[in-house]
């Protein structure tokens, strides 16, 4: 195998945010779990990665005593072959990812999870300049309506279509699920 799915942030710690919304939340999740079964059932290797910062209190969703570090309910289970605890955007940054991808021969990265913005594009972005060939399911990404600076809505399918944009030829293929499992191994 020379192809990997990154899993990123699909937690439950993001239930417990102000922005979290349900709306997008069902078609997320069937593409999602279409990318883990695709990769388990041909055998691709599936990396979860967990984010955890803050103070380790009850009240930070993103601490292990909060207990919502653990997978997203409705994700599909799969048997990781590695699981990483970031604290950065990127999972590739002080979690030794990318040495345990390089030890393996691992060329090419399937990047899914959430946000698709902040996490997933960073990852992205990350990984294809340190050279990995990089594919971008944004179906299998979550993302949430933000505030712009100015006060204006900028809702969650214009993030996705302007993280797109911006990765598209440059940092990675946009595809869907079905294109990025047809081109692993």
């Amino acid at each position: 195998m020379t192809t990997a799915l990154l899993v990123i942030d699909a937690q439950e710690s993001f239930r417990h945010r102000p922005f979290w919304s349900e709306a997008d939340l069902p078609a997320y999740l069937a593409a999602q779990n279409a990318l883990i079964e695709g990769a388990a059932a041909q055998g691709t290797p599936i990396v979860r990665i967990l984010h955890r910062s803050g103070l380790d209190v009850a009240d930070n969703p993103f601490s292990d005593a909060s207990g919502h570090v653990r997978a997203l309910a409705g994700l599909a289970e799969f048997d990781a072959a590695a699981t990483f605890s970031k604290s950065r955007h990127s999972a590739l940054v002080g979690t030794g990812l990318d040495v345990r991808l390089t030890e393996r021969g691992i060329r090419r990265l399937i990047v899914s999870g959430i946000r698709t913005e902040q996490c997933c594009e960073t990852t992205a972005r990350h990984a294809a300049d340190l050279g990995w060939q990089v594919d971008y399911v944004p179906t299998a990404t979550l993302t949430f309506d933000m505030v712009q600076p100015d006060g204006r809505p900028l809702p969650a399918a214009d993030i996705v279509a302007c993280t797109c944009t911006v990765l598209a030829g440059r940092f990675a293929r946009i595809c869907s699920v079905a294109e990025a499992l047809e081109a692993a191994p």
